[in-house]
């Protein structure tokens, strides 16, 4: 799932147990957002029922005159089962869905919450930050996405930070044990933003710093990076294999030595590099966003400007498996301190008391 979708699972199981049956999940449309169908599902799996609804989600595809007619059309169709529903509290659970934070107001309802999980930027951040006037509380994933907001509006977002789910760790996979050259790992979408290009350009500066695993796959919208083809043209194109989409990283992460999540565009938290740190393994990322909040340099990992192919090259062939390893026991215990599924969900639910309570 998408980073936002699995937050707003944890977001739903945070609720009180006694209003279980009072949430309400309404979902976009699967013929047009394919990829909330794995959402539903674990949505299933943790007793909530959800509803596809045709929601107006603000896409960049759709930020023209033609698009906003389409999704003006999909929020006056929504408008009867919002009025029908009048719920106490609207939650939308990201700055996509901010459209229907108007109509809620117009209709009465007390509470309209964003959840801030993205850096806005560019002409739909004016848009963004008109439509996020008419919530009533504001919760960000970072400060870097709370920066978002106007200016007079930022000292009153909560920022409450992502947590990930601790398990225990694996064995190493038969001949993948803790020595040789380092292995490198890179996980998620192959957005063109996400740094592929930049983590290449850096490995094939000179002889690869060990070997590179690169999870996810491309996205189902949007400008994707051609990381097969940026790979076959690498000068050792055997030290990099694509492993593509899997169900779960864990077992790379476990079997890699550090995590790279060299983005060219701020991260607005960077989910992966917490789960890196719950499995004991530093962060090689860009210096930016919320991943700058999370990857404390030369503590929990290291940093690199943005795009720097050069930079991200010396960092990584300046690494050596003792220092990774010292610096991977403080990443884990960083997440022990902060990031932690539980913590994450106690800060939740504190901050739905209140919202409930008002």
């Amino acid at each position: 799932m998408y980073g936002a979708d699995r937050v707003l699972l944890q977001v739903v199981q945070a609720l009180p147990p006694d209003r279980r049956d009072d949430v309400v999940v309404w979902l976009p449309d699967g013929r047009t957002a394919p990829e909330t169908a794995r959402l539903d599902r674990e949505l299933k799996r943790a007793g909530y029922a959800a509803r596809s609804l045709p929601l107006p989600v603000l896409r960049r595809s759709l930020m023209s005159v033609r698009g906003f007619v389409i999704l003006l059309g999909q929020a006056a169709a929504v408008l009867p089962a919002l009025a029908r529903l009048r719920p106490q509290v609207l939650h939308c659970s990201t700055s996509a869905a901010l459209l229907l934070a108007p109509a809620a107001r117009m209709l009465g309802v007390p509470r309209v919450v964003l959840h801030i999980q993205e850096i806005w930027s560019g002409p739909e951040a004016l848009v963004l930050r008109f439509l996020a006037g008419f919530a009533t509380d504001w919760i960000a994933i970072s400060r870097a996405s709370a920066a978002s907001m106007r200016a007079g509006m930022r000292h009153r977002v909560r920022v409450i930070p992502n947590g990930v789910e601790d398990r225990p760790m694996g064995e190493p996979p038969p001949g993948r044990e803790r020595e040789g050259p380092l292995r490198f790992v890179m996980a998620g979408r192959w957005n063109a933003w996400k740094g592929h290009r930049t983590l290449l350009e850096a490995w094939d500066g000179a002889e690869p710093p060990g070997t590179l695993s690169i999870l996810g796959g491309p996205p189902s919208s949007g400008n994707a990076a051609d990381v097969a083809g940026m790979v076959a043209g690498l000068r050792w194109p055997g030290s990099v294999t694509i492993v593509g989409e899997v169900p779960d990283i864990t077992p790379y992460i476990d079997a890699a030595d550090v995590m790279v999540v060299p983005s060219a565009s701020p991260e607005p938290f960077g989910l992966v590099a917490i789960e890196a740190f719950a499995r004991s393994r530093p962060v090689v990322g860009s210096n930016a966003g919320g991943l700058a909040d999370v990857v404390t340099h030369g503590v929990t990992g290291w940093l690199f400007r943005p795009g720097d192919a050069a930079e991200l090259s010396a960092v990584l062939r300046g690494l050596d498996r003792t220092r990774t390893e010292a610096v991977g026991r403080l990443a884990r215990h960083a997440y022990e301190e902060q990031y932690t599924a539980a913590i994450f969900q106690e800060n939740l639910r504190t901050w739905w008391k209140g919202v409930l309570e008002a």
